[in-house]
């Protein structure tokens, strides 16, 4: 499976678009094929890719202000040098394993798989841009088992981009069990260079817990990734709303350089940490259920202090619906 991502084509098509005047870094998104793409101020941001070729909606590339791929490209685009283990770690995602049994986390082909089915609303602007869009959750023999609503906010500063994530999933025809298991949620697999272990990444918890092995299977509002580029400092935080479902999340983060939120592996996490009283979350939908998920995502140049990190949460946290 290889996503053709063409960088320069992004410009291109920006700049050949209507021109006005603005306040701030414009959003724009520019819908091809099986994909669309999110330029701010003039530079490729990521592409929302929702095509057959891939099990999932998927964002990648996953750039910087300044341009820096921050993802793996694995196995979206060859890279020399980067690995090429777990092939459902691809770019940005939402999904989970153990869903009525049926695992919609390592699947690599169809079925099963979310399919993307239209989008809601697109409306670039100055300094953010919104994408709302529908996809179905469906199973091997292709029933639905949840319809998914996504809205996402892309926000463009001086030497950082954002985007908020509202993910709202709702049972369709009948119950829908979420067992306890780690392989999930909201995930990012990042780029060689950004991992703790081959790389010279390093994560931080709001709890205070430094590197994968203090913040794994632990609750925490937020967790930054922040490492070296070509002498560069750039950061991945990740913040966990208080709206969204069990929060503050657990956190499957690996050293190897897969970033994930998950909120619903709790027996599994704390069974890890040698809690012998610890029971399921084992979130359960009846048909027409809703379960919220809401994340905010800052990927920002130049090293922060613990203060501003906090100060985005903060922000994010006091976000309404």
């Amino acid at each position: 499976m290889k996503i053709e991502v063409s960088l320069i084509g992004f410009v291109v098509l920006f700049l050949i678009g209507p021109a006005g005047c603005c306040t701030g870094p414009q959003i724009a998104f520019i819908e091809k094929g099986d994909r669309i793409d999110v330029i701010a101020a003039g530079r490729p941001f990521t592409s929302y890719l929702i095509g057959d070729a891939v099990t999932k909606p998927i964002l990648y590339p996953l750039c910087t202000a300044s341009g820096i791929v921050v993802n793996r490209g694995h196995p979206l685009a060859e890279v020399p040098g980067e690995s090429k283990d777990h092939p459902h770690h691809a770019g940005l995602f939402f999904t989970y394993d153990r869903v009525n049994e049926t695992g919609f986390w390592n699947n690599t082909t169809s079925p099963p798989r979310i399919r993307h089915l239209k989008v809601v609303k697109s409306k670039g602007g100055a300094g953010e841009g919104i994408l709302a869009t529908l996809s179905h959750w469906t199973g091997k023999d292709d029933e639905i088992l949840l319809k998914e609503k996504r809205e996402m906010i892309f926000r463009a500063s001086e030497g950082v981009r954002t985007i908020d994530f509202r993910i709202e999933l709702e049972a369709a025809e009948r119950e829908v069990v979420f067992a306890d298991t780690k392989e999930g949620m909201f995930a990012i697999r990042v780029a060689h260079w950004l991992k703790e272990k081959g790389g010279n990444g390093e994560y931080l918890s709001s709890t205070g817990g430094k590197k994968a092995k203090n913040v794994w299977g632990r609750r925490a509002a937020w967790v930054r990734l922040e490492g070296e580029k070509d002498g560069t400092r750039v950061g991945i935080l990740i913040c966990d709303h208080p709206e969204s479902v069990n929060h503050p999340t657990y956190w499957h983060a690996r050293d190897y350089g897969l970033f994930a939120a998950n909120p619903l592996g709790q027996a599994v996490f704390e069974k890890s940490r040698g809690n012998k009283e610890a029971k399921p979350f084992r979130l359960v939908l009846a048909p027409g259920d809703k379960a919220l998920f809401r994340f905010r995502v800052v990927f920002y140049e130049g090293a922060r202090e613990v203060a501003e990190l906090k100060a985005w949460f903060d922000d994010f946290a006091a976000a309404g619906n």
